[in-house]
């Protein structure tokens, strides 16, 4: 999978490991190291199917946040990514056939999703 993240601060921890530490911290670091090394092994998102399994625990989010992924970091923390999709889907039917679509994503931030 094609992973891209314009925030610069963000771009910088994910590609490189040093500046990963100095900015999120050595568990919190290794923790992103994992999930992204998953997500660029992965041929698509479907990898992750179904929703909430594995210790990714990737699901999208509701409400507002529709069409924002997260994968689980350290509690409370999760990444979040957008995919980049050349026509979202209007039929919503299959999640998972639409997840196997999904070969690129847009890492958008490290937060608690929940607090």
């Amino acid at each position: 999978m094609e992973i891209y993240a314009n925030e610069k601060k963000l771009a910088s921890a994910i590609e490189d490991e040093a500046a990963a530490k100095r900015q999120l911290g050595a568990q919190m670091a290794k923790k992103l190291k994992l999930r992204v090394d998953a997500l660029r092994a992965a041929d698509s998102l479907a990898d992750f199917w179904p929703p909430n399994s594995g210790p990714e625990r990737c699901h999208e989010l509701k409400g507002d946040r529709v069409g924002t992924f997260s994968m689980d970091l350290n509690q409370p923390y999760r990444l979040l990514f957008k995919p980049i999709e050349a026509t979202p889907p209007t039929d919503r039917s299959d999640e998972q056939q639409r997840w196997a679509t999904i070969t690129s994503i847009d890492i958008l931030a490290i937060e608690d999703t929940h607090g």
